[in-house]
């Protein structure tokens, strides 16, 4: 489930603020004197406030799964098909190639794959 799409004001009138541009969307506070989105006004975009948060059940999920951190074989050795594995990014080469290796014939879903690391 995705989350609610809040928008910048003004962005159905400039391209520059996200028009036809999804990438430039970007949710800023309006603080003008007599913003309607500021004061909530019926009929006008929303303003991202509390009740607006993730059900629990999907909160700190990564494609649906929760993701484990991994540092050694024996981090390794905790993941289920419940984890999705990220490497931590201190890993060196020759050890995550390993660890990939490892991944793979277990058949876990990997989040951190390098492209270089991959042969």
């Amino acid at each position: 489930m995705k989350g609610m799409k809040f928008l910048r004001q003004d962005t159905v009138r400039h391209s520059r603020l996200g028009k036809n541009r999804p990438k430039l969307a970007r949710w800023r506070r309006p603080r003008g004197m007599h913003s309607k989105i500021r004061k909530k006004r019926f009929g006008y975009p929303l303003f991202p406030m509390n009740g607006f948060k993730k059900p629990q059940a999907i909160s700190g999920k990564v494609k649906g799964k929760t993701p484990l951190l991994i540092y050694s074989k024996a981090d390794l050795e905790k993941a289920t098909s419940n984890h999705i594995v990220i490497f931590s990014r201190t890993i060196g080469a020759k050890k995550r190639i390993d660890l990939l290796k490892i991944a793979e014939q277990r058949k876990l879903h990997i989040f951190s794959r390098r492209k270089e690391s991959a042969a």
